[in-house]
């Protein structure tokens, strides 16, 4: 649905995933679309040289987040925000459940 706008699917789930998240790293990315790491390190990557994305180093890991001094942030983010609304309800409450560390064992959902 971005994909008119941001240029391509790997853009337009980058966008979606920061929209939601607010930070995330290319694996996870990945992972939450079912697609390949390389085009969404890509983007992200283009994202951080264009302004748009910062990073920081968690180990040896980049976690990208929306960079606050990008001119349209606010924008983007409605954008992505928006976007998001349209999505089919599983993938919105995957998007939107962040889960950061694993499920203490027998826990109940």
């Amino acid at each position: 649905m971005l994909q008119a706008i941001v240029g391509n699917a790997s853009a337009e789930k980058v966008l979606l995933f920061m929209a939601a998240r607010q930070s995330g790293y290319a694996r996870e990315i990945a992972q939450t679309f079912d697609t390949d790491v390389t085009p969404v390190k890509n983007q992200l990557e283009r994202m951080e040289r264009d302004g748009m994305l910062v990073f920081e180093r968690v180990g040896r890991t980049k976690v990208y987040q929306f960079n606050p001094q990008f001119a349209f942030v606010n924008e983007v983010k409605a954008l992505g925000k928006k976007a998001l609304s349209f999505l089919p309800q599983d993938l919105q409450r995957e998007l939107l459940l962040n889960r950061r560390r694993p499920r203490r064992s027998g826990k109940p959902l």
